[in-house]
Protein backbone atom coordinates (compact mmCIF):
# COMPACT_ATOMS: atom_id res chain seq x y z
CA UNK A 1 0.00 0.00 0.00
CA UNK A 2 2.84 2.29 1.43
CA UNK A 3 4.34 1.51 -2.20
CA UNK A 4 1.14 2.65 -4.32
CA UNK A 5 0.96 5.61 -2.31
CA UNK A 6 4.57 6.77 -2.88
CA UNK A 7 4.29 5.84 -6.65
CA UNK A 8 0.94 8.53 -6.71
CA UNK A 9 3.36 11.11 -4.89
CA UNK A 10 6.33 10.51 -7.22
CA UNK A 11 3.72 10.82 -10.23
CA UNK A 12 1.11 13.12 -9.13
CA UNK A 13 1.91 16.72 -10.83
CA UNK A 14 1.86 14.38 -13.77
CA UNK A 15 -1.51 12.89 -13.06
CA UNK A 16 -3.17 15.78 -12.05
CA UNK A 17 -2.99 17.18 -15.51
CA UNK A 18 -3.36 13.62 -17.20
CA UNK A 19 -6.33 12.28 -15.28
CA UNK A 20 -8.89 15.43 -16.02
CA UNK A 21 -7.94 15.72 -19.47
CA UNK A 22 -8.69 12.16 -20.30
CA UNK A 23 -11.49 12.24 -17.96
CA UNK A 24 -12.45 15.43 -20.46
CA UNK A 25 -12.33 12.97 -23.46
CA UNK A 26 -13.96 10.36 -22.07
CA UNK A 27 -16.85 12.19 -20.73
CA UNK A 28 -18.62 12.34 -24.40
CA UNK A 29 -18.26 8.72 -24.45
CA UNK A 30 -19.86 8.14 -21.17
CA UNK A 31 -22.53 10.41 -21.65
CA UNK A 32 -23.90 7.69 -23.84
CA UNK A 33 -25.03 5.40 -21.02
CA UNK A 34 -26.83 8.18 -19.12
CA UNK A 35 -26.61 11.71 -17.67
CA UNK A 36 -26.52 10.34 -13.79
CA UNK A 37 -23.88 7.74 -15.03
CA UNK A 38 -21.76 10.78 -16.43
CA UNK A 39 -22.57 12.89 -13.71
CA UNK A 40 -21.06 10.26 -10.93
CA UNK A 41 -17.31 9.63 -13.72
CA UNK A 42 -17.45 13.54 -13.86
CA UNK A 43 -17.56 13.96 -9.55
CA UNK A 44 -15.14 10.52 -9.26
CA UNK A 45 -12.57 12.30 -11.75
CA UNK A 46 -12.42 15.71 -9.63
CA UNK A 47 -12.25 13.77 -6.55
CA UNK A 48 -9.15 11.94 -7.92
CA UNK A 49 -7.78 14.79 -9.13
CA UNK A 50 -7.94 16.82 -5.45
CA UNK A 51 -6.77 13.79 -3.44
CA UNK A 52 -3.93 13.75 -5.58
CA UNK A 53 -3.70 17.49 -4.72
CA UNK A 54 -3.74 17.27 -1.58
CA UNK A 55 -1.05 14.32 -1.42
CA UNK A 56 1.31 16.23 -3.58
CA UNK A 57 0.71 19.65 -1.26
CA UNK A 58 1.12 17.33 2.01
CA UNK A 59 4.42 16.23 -0.27
CA UNK A 60 5.35 19.77 -0.49
CA UNK A 61 4.82 21.40 2.26
CA UNK A 62 6.63 18.40 4.55
CA UNK A 63 9.53 17.86 2.67
CA UNK A 64 9.52 21.26 0.33
CA UNK A 65 10.16 21.87 -3.17
CA UNK A 66 9.14 19.35 -6.13
CA UNK A 67 10.20 19.23 -9.41
CA UNK A 68 9.07 16.76 -12.24
CA UNK A 69 10.32 16.29 -15.67
CA UNK A 70 8.33 14.44 -18.41
CA UNK A 71 10.13 11.89 -20.29
CA UNK A 72 12.00 11.18 -17.12
CA UNK A 73 15.35 11.58 -16.62
CA UNK A 74 17.23 13.67 -14.09
CA UNK A 75 14.94 16.34 -12.68
CA UNK A 76 17.91 18.96 -12.64
CA UNK A 77 18.33 21.13 -15.37
CA UNK A 78 21.67 22.12 -17.25
CA UNK A 79 21.88 24.76 -20.02
CA UNK A 80 21.96 22.24 -22.66
CA UNK A 81 18.41 20.49 -21.55
CA UNK A 82 16.72 24.42 -20.27
CA UNK A 83 13.80 23.48 -22.85
CA UNK A 84 12.84 20.43 -21.31
CA UNK A 85 9.36 20.56 -20.14
CA UNK A 86 8.97 20.56 -16.29
CA UNK A 87 6.55 20.99 -13.29
CA UNK A 88 8.09 22.40 -10.18
CA UNK A 89 5.92 23.13 -7.12
CA UNK A 90 6.84 24.89 -3.81
CA UNK A 91 4.60 26.35 -1.32
CA UNK A 92 3.48 29.32 -3.35
CA UNK A 93 1.42 27.34 -6.39
CA UNK A 94 0.75 24.13 -3.57
CA UNK A 95 -1.58 27.34 -2.05
CA UNK A 96 -3.01 28.36 -5.04
CA UNK A 97 -3.80 24.51 -6.31
CA UNK A 98 -5.73 24.24 -3.19
CA UNK A 99 -8.13 26.41 -4.58
CA UNK A 100 -7.82 24.88 -7.40
CA UNK A 101 -8.68 21.45 -5.88
CA UNK A 102 -12.02 22.98 -4.40
CA UNK A 103 -13.83 25.17 -6.66
CA UNK A 104 -14.26 22.86 -9.86
CA UNK A 105 -15.75 19.86 -7.23
CA UNK A 106 -18.06 22.43 -5.64
CA UNK A 107 -19.08 23.64 -9.52
CA UNK A 108 -19.97 20.28 -10.61
CA UNK A 109 -21.87 19.28 -7.45
CA UNK A 110 -23.99 22.67 -7.65
CA UNK A 111 -24.09 21.79 -11.53
CA UNK A 112 -26.29 18.71 -11.36
CA UNK A 113 -29.20 20.59 -10.45
CA UNK A 114 -29.03 23.92 -11.90
CA UNK A 115 -27.93 22.78 -15.09
CA UNK A 116 -30.05 19.95 -15.41
CA UNK A 117 -32.54 21.17 -18.05
CA UNK A 118 -30.32 22.10 -20.23
CA UNK A 119 -29.51 20.36 -22.92
CA UNK A 120 -25.68 19.68 -24.22
CA UNK A 121 -24.59 18.68 -20.81
CA UNK A 122 -21.66 16.35 -22.18
CA UNK A 123 -19.71 19.06 -23.84
CA UNK A 124 -20.40 20.90 -20.28
CA UNK A 125 -18.91 18.88 -18.25
CA UNK A 126 -15.96 18.02 -20.71
CA UNK A 127 -15.38 21.49 -21.17
CA UNK A 128 -15.31 22.06 -17.28
CA UNK A 129 -12.74 19.40 -16.86
CA UNK A 130 -10.99 20.78 -19.48
CA UNK A 131 -10.64 24.39 -17.70
CA UNK A 132 -9.53 22.60 -14.90
CA UNK A 133 -6.77 20.72 -16.13
CA UNK A 134 -5.87 24.13 -17.76
CA UNK A 135 -6.09 26.11 -14.79
CA UNK A 136 -4.04 23.51 -12.70
CA UNK A 137 -1.33 23.52 -15.29
CA UNK A 138 -0.98 27.18 -15.23
CA UNK A 139 -0.47 26.54 -11.50
CA UNK A 140 1.63 23.59 -11.61
CA UNK A 141 4.13 24.69 -14.46
CA UNK A 142 7.38 25.44 -13.83
CA UNK A 143 7.95 26.68 -17.71
CA UNK A 144 7.06 30.09 -19.61
CA UNK A 145 5.84 28.37 -22.47
CA UNK A 146 3.68 25.92 -21.00
CA UNK A 147 2.03 28.59 -19.00
CA UNK A 148 1.19 30.13 -22.34
CA UNK A 149 -0.19 26.86 -23.26
CA UNK A 150 -2.40 25.92 -20.46
CA UNK A 151 -3.25 29.74 -20.23
CA UNK A 152 -4.58 29.11 -23.79
CA UNK A 153 -6.65 25.82 -22.81
CA UNK A 154 -7.97 27.61 -20.44
CA UNK A 155 -9.28 30.71 -22.26
CA UNK A 156 -10.46 28.74 -24.92
CA UNK A 157 -13.14 26.56 -22.44
CA UNK A 158 -13.90 29.16 -20.35
CA UNK A 159 -15.24 31.01 -23.74
CA UNK A 160 -16.89 28.45 -24.37
CA UNK A 161 -18.65 28.16 -21.48
CA UNK A 162 -19.42 31.90 -20.89
CA UNK A 163 -20.88 31.39 -24.28
CA UNK A 164 -23.38 28.44 -22.93
CA UNK A 165 -26.65 29.99 -22.67
CA UNK A 166 -27.10 30.51 -26.69
CA UNK A 167 -30.33 31.98 -26.52
CA UNK A 168 -29.01 35.19 -24.46
CA UNK A 169 -27.01 37.46 -26.67
CA UNK A 170 -25.30 39.18 -23.53
CA UNK A 171 -23.79 35.73 -23.14
CA UNK A 172 -22.39 35.35 -26.71
CA UNK A 173 -20.99 39.52 -26.29
CA UNK A 174 -19.69 38.26 -22.84
CA UNK A 175 -18.10 35.45 -24.44
CA UNK A 176 -16.71 37.22 -27.55
CA UNK A 177 -14.97 40.01 -25.17
CA UNK A 178 -13.57 37.15 -22.87
CA UNK A 179 -12.01 35.82 -25.86
CA UNK A 180 -10.51 38.81 -27.49
CA UNK A 181 -8.91 40.06 -24.15
CA UNK A 182 -7.47 36.42 -23.55
CA UNK A 183 -6.10 36.43 -27.30
CA UNK A 184 -4.15 39.67 -26.70
CA UNK A 185 -3.28 38.71 -23.12
CA UNK A 186 -1.62 35.39 -24.75
CA UNK A 187 0.14 37.08 -27.38
CA UNK A 188 1.72 39.52 -24.96
CA UNK A 189 2.47 36.39 -23.05
CA UNK A 190 4.18 34.43 -26.08
CA UNK A 191 5.97 37.67 -27.31
CA UNK A 192 7.88 38.01 -23.75
CA UNK A 193 8.45 34.09 -23.79
CA UNK A 194 10.11 34.97 -27.05
CA UNK A 195 12.19 37.69 -25.67
CA UNK A 196 13.62 35.45 -22.97
CA UNK A 197 14.16 32.34 -25.41
CA UNK A 198 16.28 34.68 -27.63
CA UNK A 199 18.57 35.99 -24.76
CA UNK A 200 18.61 33.19 -22.55
CA UNK A 201 17.97 29.79 -24.79
CA UNK A 202 15.83 29.33 -21.66
CA UNK A 203 11.75 29.03 -21.32
CA UNK A 204 12.09 27.41 -17.50
CA UNK A 205 11.37 30.31 -15.00
CA UNK A 206 14.45 29.03 -12.48
CA UNK A 207 16.83 29.13 -15.69
CA UNK A 208 16.02 32.34 -16.80
CA UNK A 209 15.27 33.98 -13.34
CA UNK A 210 19.22 32.52 -12.45
CA UNK A 211 20.30 34.15 -15.73
CA UNK A 212 18.13 37.29 -15.72
CA UNK A 213 20.72 40.68 -15.98
CA UNK A 214 17.55 42.78 -16.63
CA UNK A 215 18.23 44.31 -20.13
CA UNK A 216 16.43 46.98 -22.03
CA UNK A 217 15.03 43.96 -23.75
CA UNK A 218 14.11 42.57 -20.04
CA UNK A 219 12.56 45.74 -19.31
CA UNK A 220 10.15 45.17 -22.01
CA UNK A 221 9.21 41.67 -21.11
CA UNK A 222 8.66 42.72 -17.59
CA UNK A 223 6.06 45.34 -19.04
CA UNK A 224 4.29 43.05 -21.55
CA UNK A 225 3.90 40.40 -18.94
CA UNK A 226 2.38 42.75 -16.01
CA UNK A 227 0.23 43.42 -18.62
CA UNK A 228 -0.95 40.50 -20.30
CA UNK A 229 -1.02 38.87 -16.60
CA UNK A 230 -2.66 42.08 -14.87
CA UNK A 231 -4.93 42.17 -17.98
CA UNK A 232 -6.35 38.75 -17.04
CA UNK A 233 -6.38 38.91 -13.13
CA UNK A 234 -8.72 41.63 -13.77
CA UNK A 235 -7.07 44.43 -12.67
CA UNK A 236 -8.19 48.28 -13.48
CA UNK A 237 -7.80 49.85 -16.09
CA UNK A 238 -7.70 46.16 -17.53
CA UNK A 239 -10.91 44.75 -16.02
CA UNK A 240 -13.49 45.40 -18.86
CA UNK A 241 -13.84 41.98 -19.31
CA UNK A 242 -14.33 40.58 -15.77
CA UNK A 243 -17.91 42.24 -15.11
CA UNK A 244 -19.81 40.63 -18.59
CA UNK A 245 -17.77 37.39 -18.08
CA UNK A 246 -18.81 36.52 -14.69
CA UNK A 247 -22.32 37.76 -15.05
CA UNK A 248 -23.12 36.55 -17.86
CA UNK A 249 -21.42 33.02 -17.18
CA UNK A 250 -23.35 30.02 -15.61
CA UNK A 251 -22.91 30.85 -11.49
CA UNK A 252 -21.38 27.64 -11.22
CA UNK A 253 -18.84 28.42 -14.01
CA UNK A 254 -18.19 31.89 -12.88
CA UNK A 255 -17.09 29.77 -9.85
CA UNK A 256 -14.42 27.92 -11.55
CA UNK A 257 -13.83 31.72 -13.69
CA UNK A 258 -12.65 32.65 -10.20
CA UNK A 259 -10.20 30.20 -9.82
CA UNK A 260 -8.84 30.77 -13.24
CA UNK A 261 -8.49 34.48 -12.49
CA UNK A 262 -6.48 33.61 -9.57
CA UNK A 263 -3.94 31.56 -11.33
CA UNK A 264 -3.17 35.02 -13.67
CA UNK A 265 -2.32 36.23 -10.46
CA UNK A 266 -0.71 33.77 -9.17
CA UNK A 267 1.28 34.00 -12.54
CA UNK A 268 2.20 37.55 -11.50
CA UNK A 269 3.45 36.91 -8.37
CA UNK A 270 5.69 34.52 -9.79
CA UNK A 271 7.08 36.87 -12.96
CA UNK A 272 7.45 39.31 -10.12
CA UNK A 273 9.44 37.67 -6.78
CA UNK A 274 10.93 34.83 -8.88
CA UNK A 275 11.53 35.74 -12.61
CA UNK A 276 12.55 39.38 -12.00
CA UNK A 277 12.75 38.86 -8.02
CA UNK A 278 16.83 38.10 -8.22
CA UNK A 279 17.34 41.81 -9.77
CA UNK A 280 14.58 43.63 -8.23
CA UNK A 281 15.61 42.37 -5.00
CA UNK A 282 19.38 43.54 -4.86
CA UNK A 283 20.93 46.80 -3.89
CA UNK A 284 21.46 48.09 -7.71
CA UNK A 285 17.60 48.35 -8.06
CA UNK A 286 16.33 49.75 -5.33
CA UNK A 287 14.35 52.68 -7.13
CA UNK A 288 13.20 49.76 -9.62
CA UNK A 289 11.37 47.87 -6.90
CA UNK A 290 10.14 51.17 -5.30
CA UNK A 291 8.79 52.40 -8.37
CA UNK A 292 7.32 49.18 -9.20
CA UNK A 293 5.62 49.05 -5.88
CA UNK A 294 3.96 52.32 -5.58
CA UNK A 295 2.65 51.84 -9.40
CA UNK A 296 1.20 48.48 -7.88
CA UNK A 297 -0.26 50.32 -5.16
CA UNK A 298 -1.62 52.66 -7.41
CA UNK A 299 -3.64 50.55 -9.44
CA UNK A 300 -4.58 48.47 -6.58
CA UNK A 301 -6.20 51.49 -4.48
CA UNK A 302 -8.19 52.72 -8.32
CA UNK A 303 -8.99 48.95 -8.47
CA UNK A 304 -10.70 48.40 -5.03
CA UNK A 305 -12.16 52.54 -5.46
CA UNK A 306 -13.89 51.41 -8.72
CA UNK A 307 -14.54 47.98 -7.87
CA UNK A 308 -16.94 48.82 -5.05
CA UNK A 309 -18.29 52.23 -6.45
CA UNK A 310 -19.08 50.66 -9.40
CA UNK A 311 -20.71 47.89 -7.33
CA UNK A 312 -22.91 50.65 -5.82
CA UNK A 313 -24.68 50.87 -9.14
CA UNK A 314 -25.65 48.22 -10.35
CA UNK A 315 -29.15 46.19 -10.44
CA UNK A 316 -27.99 43.53 -11.88
CA UNK A 317 -27.69 40.51 -8.98
CA UNK A 318 -24.33 39.06 -10.36
CA UNK A 319 -22.59 42.17 -12.14
CA UNK A 320 -22.69 43.26 -9.08
CA UNK A 321 -20.88 40.72 -7.02
CA UNK A 322 -18.51 40.87 -10.26
CA UNK A 323 -17.72 44.46 -9.81
CA UNK A 324 -17.36 43.41 -5.61
CA UNK A 325 -14.73 40.71 -6.89
CA UNK A 326 -12.85 43.40 -9.02
CA UNK A 327 -12.60 44.91 -5.72
CA UNK A 328 -11.09 42.36 -4.08
CA UNK A 329 -8.44 41.41 -6.30
CA UNK A 330 -7.35 44.82 -5.17
CA UNK A 331 -6.80 44.35 -1.63
CA UNK A 332 -4.57 41.33 -3.17
CA UNK A 333 -2.75 43.71 -5.08
CA UNK A 334 -1.75 46.06 -2.49
CA UNK A 335 -0.29 43.58 -0.61
CA UNK A 336 2.11 43.02 -3.49
CA UNK A 337 2.75 46.86 -4.13
CA UNK A 338 3.22 47.09 0.21
CA UNK A 339 6.01 43.88 -0.18
CA UNK A 340 8.05 45.78 -3.03
CA UNK A 341 7.82 49.12 -1.88
CA UNK A 342 9.40 48.45 1.96
CA UNK A 343 12.24 46.39 1.30
CA UNK A 344 15.00 47.11 2.57
CA UNK A 345 19.21 45.61 3.04
CA UNK A 346 20.57 43.69 6.16
CA UNK A 347 24.07 42.56 5.84
CA UNK A 348 24.39 43.09 2.41
CA UNK A 349 21.31 41.18 1.40
CA UNK A 350 17.71 42.02 0.26
CA UNK A 351 14.54 41.21 2.43
CA UNK A 352 11.22 42.20 2.68
CA UNK A 353 10.41 44.39 5.71
CA UNK A 354 8.43 43.44 8.49
CA UNK A 355 5.28 45.34 7.59
CA UNK A 356 5.47 44.31 4.13
CA UNK A 357 5.97 40.69 5.11
CA UNK A 358 2.53 40.96 7.06
CA UNK A 359 1.06 42.61 4.07
CA UNK A 360 2.25 40.34 1.57
CA UNK A 361 0.65 37.09 4.18
CA UNK A 362 -2.52 39.06 4.57
CA UNK A 363 -2.59 39.50 0.58
CA UNK A 364 -2.13 35.75 0.49
CA UNK A 365 -4.67 34.52 2.99
CA UNK A 366 -6.88 36.85 0.78
CA UNK A 367 -6.35 34.83 -2.23
CA UNK A 368 -8.25 32.31 -0.69
CA UNK A 369 -10.60 34.04 1.35
CA UNK A 370 -11.32 35.78 -2.07
CA UNK A 371 -12.46 32.34 -3.73
CA UNK A 372 -14.35 31.07 -1.03
CA UNK A 373 -16.44 34.21 -0.10
CA UNK A 374 -17.11 35.93 -3.89
CA UNK A 375 -17.72 31.78 -4.98
CA UNK A 376 -20.58 31.52 -2.27
CA UNK A 377 -22.41 34.58 -3.06
CA UNK A 378 -22.34 33.79 -7.22
CA UNK A 379 -23.58 30.48 -6.30
CA UNK A 380 -26.21 32.23 -3.61
CA UNK A 381 -27.31 34.45 -7.03
CA UNK A 382 -27.32 31.36 -9.22
CA UNK A 383 -29.76 29.77 -6.96
CA UNK A 384 -32.17 33.18 -7.07
CA UNK A 385 -31.94 33.09 -10.68
CA UNK A 386 -32.71 29.13 -10.05
CA UNK A 387 -35.81 29.68 -8.41
CA UNK A 388 -37.03 32.71 -9.37
CA UNK A 389 -36.35 33.10 -12.79
CA UNK A 390 -34.76 37.12 -11.88
CA UNK A 391 -31.28 38.75 -11.21
CA UNK A 392 -32.49 42.20 -11.33
CA UNK A 393 -32.55 43.83 -7.70
CA UNK A 394 -35.24 46.17 -8.79
CA UNK A 395 -37.54 42.92 -9.47
CA UNK A 396 -36.99 41.03 -6.64
CA UNK A 397 -37.81 40.73 -2.83
CA UNK A 398 -39.37 38.98 -0.24
CA UNK A 399 -37.50 35.51 -0.81
CA UNK A 400 -35.94 34.64 2.74
CA UNK A 401 -39.66 33.33 3.45
CA UNK A 402 -39.04 30.43 1.11
CA UNK A 403 -35.49 29.92 0.77
CA UNK A 404 -34.32 30.17 4.40
CA UNK A 405 -30.92 28.43 3.58
CA UNK A 406 -30.06 30.66 0.99
CA UNK A 407 -30.35 33.28 2.84
CA UNK A 408 -28.33 31.91 5.45
CA UNK A 409 -25.92 31.25 2.43
CA UNK A 410 -25.78 35.11 1.61
CA UNK A 411 -25.40 36.37 5.00
CA UNK A 412 -22.55 33.77 5.71
CA UNK A 413 -21.13 35.75 2.47
CA UNK A 414 -22.16 38.85 3.03
CA UNK A 415 -20.33 39.06 6.21
CA UNK A 416 -17.26 37.20 4.50
CA UNK A 417 -16.38 39.24 1.75
CA UNK A 418 -17.40 42.78 3.94
CA UNK A 419 -14.79 41.57 6.09
CA UNK A 420 -17.03 41.07 9.60
CA UNK A 421 -15.81 39.03 12.08
CA UNK A 422 -16.29 36.00 12.75
CA UNK A 423 -15.99 35.30 8.82
CA UNK A 424 -12.45 34.18 6.87
CA UNK A 425 -12.47 37.76 5.07
CA UNK A 426 -11.98 39.47 8.55
CA UNK A 427 -8.98 37.72 9.31
CA UNK A 428 -7.07 38.47 6.19
CA UNK A 429 -8.29 42.18 5.60
CA UNK A 430 -7.58 42.73 9.28
CA UNK A 431 -3.87 41.22 8.37
CA UNK A 432 -3.41 44.07 5.39
CA UNK A 433 -5.63 46.41 7.70
CA UNK A 434 -2.42 46.40 9.96
CA UNK A 435 -0.01 46.23 7.96
CA UNK A 436 -0.89 49.06 5.51
CA UNK A 437 -1.30 51.23 8.63
CA UNK A 438 2.40 51.04 9.42
CA UNK A 439 3.35 51.80 5.82
CA UNK A 440 1.24 54.64 5.13
CA UNK A 441 -2.20 55.25 7.34
CA UNK A 442 -3.84 56.61 4.64
CA UNK A 443 -4.00 53.47 2.49
CA UNK A 444 -5.89 51.14 5.63
CA UNK A 445 -8.35 54.52 5.78
CA UNK A 446 -9.26 54.07 2.07
CA UNK A 447 -9.02 50.02 2.51
CA UNK A 448 -11.58 50.20 5.64
CA UNK A 449 -13.44 52.84 4.25
CA UNK A 450 -14.19 50.66 0.70
CA UNK A 451 -15.28 47.50 2.96
CA UNK A 452 -17.64 49.67 4.77
CA UNK A 453 -19.23 50.64 1.39
CA UNK A 454 -19.39 47.40 0.55
CA UNK A 455 -21.15 46.28 3.53
CA UNK A 456 -23.56 48.62 2.50
CA UNK A 457 -23.56 47.46 -0.90
CA UNK A 458 -24.54 43.87 0.67
CA UNK A 459 -27.00 45.29 3.00
CA UNK A 460 -28.83 46.90 0.05
CA UNK A 461 -29.02 43.61 -1.69
CA UNK A 462 -30.08 41.30 1.59
CA UNK A 463 -32.99 43.67 1.54
CA UNK A 464 -33.98 44.01 -2.20
CA UNK A 465 -33.83 40.21 -2.53
CA UNK A 466 -34.91 38.29 0.95
CA UNK A 467 -36.61 40.68 2.66
CA UNK A 468 -39.39 43.56 1.84
CA UNK A 469 -42.62 42.43 1.13
CA UNK A 470 -43.27 39.67 -0.85
CA UNK A 471 -44.25 39.88 -4.90
CA UNK A 472 -47.28 37.91 -5.97
CA UNK A 473 -45.24 36.45 -8.83
CA UNK A 474 -42.80 35.04 -6.25
CA UNK A 475 -45.47 32.70 -3.90
CA UNK A 476 -44.85 29.33 -5.64
CA UNK A 477 -40.60 30.44 -5.22
CA UNK A 478 -39.35 27.23 -3.53
CA UNK A 479 -35.63 26.53 -2.10
CA UNK A 480 -33.34 25.49 -4.63
CA UNK A 481 -32.27 21.34 -4.41
CA UNK A 482 -29.98 19.99 -2.54
CA UNK A 483 -26.98 19.26 -4.46
CA UNK A 484 -26.79 23.41 -5.07
CA UNK A 485 -27.74 23.60 -1.33
CA UNK A 486 -24.81 21.39 -0.53
CA UNK A 487 -22.41 22.89 -2.71
CA UNK A 488 -22.89 25.80 -1.26
CA UNK A 489 -22.76 24.62 2.25
CA UNK A 490 -19.31 23.15 1.63
CA UNK A 491 -17.89 26.76 0.87
CA UNK A 492 -19.72 27.89 3.60
CA UNK A 493 -18.62 25.92 6.30
CA UNK A 494 -14.81 26.23 4.87
CA UNK A 495 -15.49 29.87 5.82
CA UNK A 496 -16.94 29.69 8.85
CA UNK A 497 -14.15 27.40 10.01
CA UNK A 498 -11.73 29.51 9.07
CA UNK A 499 -13.37 32.67 10.45
CA UNK A 500 -12.70 30.89 13.74
CA UNK A 501 -9.69 29.22 13.25
CA UNK A 502 -7.25 31.70 11.11
CA UNK A 503 -4.02 30.62 13.12
CA UNK A 504 -4.36 27.14 11.77
CA UNK A 505 -4.62 27.85 8.30
CA UNK A 506 -2.16 31.42 8.24
CA UNK A 507 0.76 28.95 10.19
CA UNK A 508 0.45 25.62 8.00
CA UNK A 509 -0.34 26.97 4.77
CA UNK A 510 -0.39 31.17 4.40
CA UNK A 511 2.87 31.19 5.85
CA UNK A 512 4.91 28.49 3.96
CA UNK A 513 3.33 29.93 0.60
CA UNK A 514 4.56 33.69 1.86
CA UNK A 515 8.16 32.29 2.63
CA UNK A 516 8.02 30.65 -0.96
CA UNK A 517 6.82 33.90 -2.60
CA UNK A 518 9.73 35.76 -0.90
CA UNK A 519 12.80 32.82 -1.38
CA UNK A 520 13.35 33.01 -5.15
CA UNK A 521 16.50 31.33 -4.47
CA UNK A 522 14.79 27.93 -2.91
CA UNK A 523 13.02 27.77 -6.90
CA UNK A 524 15.91 28.49 -8.85
CA UNK A 525 17.97 26.29 -6.58
CA UNK A 526 14.93 23.39 -6.96
CA UNK A 527 15.86 23.15 -10.94
CA UNK A 528 19.62 23.65 -10.68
Amino acid sequence: MNGVVDWLILHSPALIIAIPLLGAFLTILIGKIGPRIRNVFVIIIMAITSFLILLLVNDVFTNGIRTYVFGGGSTSIESSYAIRILFEIDGLNAFIAIIAAILPIVAIIYSWAFMKEHTGLDKYYTLILLMTAGMLGMILTGDLFNFFVFLEITSIASAALIAFYLDKQNSIQAAFKYIVISAIGALFLLFAVALFYGQYNALNMAVIANNISFTFIDKIALVVLFAALAMKAGIVPMHMWLPDAYGRAPASITVILIGTTLASLYGLFRVIFTIYGKYLFSFDSTQMALTLGVLIIILAVVTIVIGVFMALKQNDFKRMIAFAAIAEIGYMFLAVGAALSTYTFERGAAIISASGQMALKGGIFHIFNDALDVGLLFLVAGAVYYAAKETSLNKLGGLARNMKYTTVFFLIGLAAVSGLPPMNGFASKLIIYQSMFQINPLLTIVAILCSILLLAVFVKVFYSVFLGPKLPKFSGVKEVPKSMLIAMGIIASIIVFIGLFPNIFVENIVTPATNALQNATSYIGGVL
